[in-house]
């Protein structure tokens, strides 16, 4: 039973995601006056020490990560808001980049990124469903010491895989870039 929930969970996660990708893609088919030039978005300047860009990537994606898990606190909104916009930027972003960029400056750690905010995504979905599952009289306590361990798993799992990432992002994709693009 306790692996249909967190499934459910995770389904709800990657569901607003995907529905933000699928808004994004209608959106940015629609014409504009922009002529944004979106190639530079994805090349690294190097201002930055790569300790500096790791702590700053770190420290942003976390804060997603927060925000994501607080979502427990508006019963879910949140963290579908957050993750719906930031699945709705996902092609608006990418639509002037060419292919081989995607794959060289985005694809080597959005891997991670992408799987631990969809994971994060789902503890924020976690405590809510756990609610909804008590009141409609499916279990007898609102909050378990065993839903609270799991919700806790899915934070830990998803802040390891953001860590993760924001390493690949700054010590091995701009490798993979380099190689795949000279």
């Amino acid at each position: 039973m306790r692996t249909i929930k967190n499934k459910f969970c995770i389904f709800m996660s990657l569901s607003c995601i995907i529905i933000g990708v699928l808004c994004g893609i209608y959106i940015n088919q629609q014409p504009t006056n922009s002529n944004l030039e979106n190639n530079n978005l994805l090349k690294h300047q190097k201002i930055l020490s790569n300790l500096e860009e790791f702590i700053l990537i770190l420290k942003n994606n976390l804060k997603v990560c927060l925000m994501l898990l607080l979502g427990s606190l508006t019963f879910g909104l949140s963290t579908f808001y957050i993750l719906f916009f930031n699945g709705l930027s996902i092609p608006i972003l990418l639509s002037n980049v060419k292919l081989i960029d995607i794959v060289a400056y985005v694809i080597p750690h959005a891997i991670f990124e992408f799987s631990g905010f969809i994971i994060v995504g789902a503890a924020g979905f976690k405590i809510p469903y756990e609610i909804v599952q008590y009141l409609r009289d499916k279990k007898e306590k609102p909050i378990t010491e065993e839903d609270i361990k799991e919700f806790l798993k899915l934070a830990g799992v998803s802040i390891v895989l953001i860590i993760i990432a924001a390493f690949i992002e700054v010590y091995i994709t701009p490798e993979v870039a380099n190689y795949l693009l000279t």
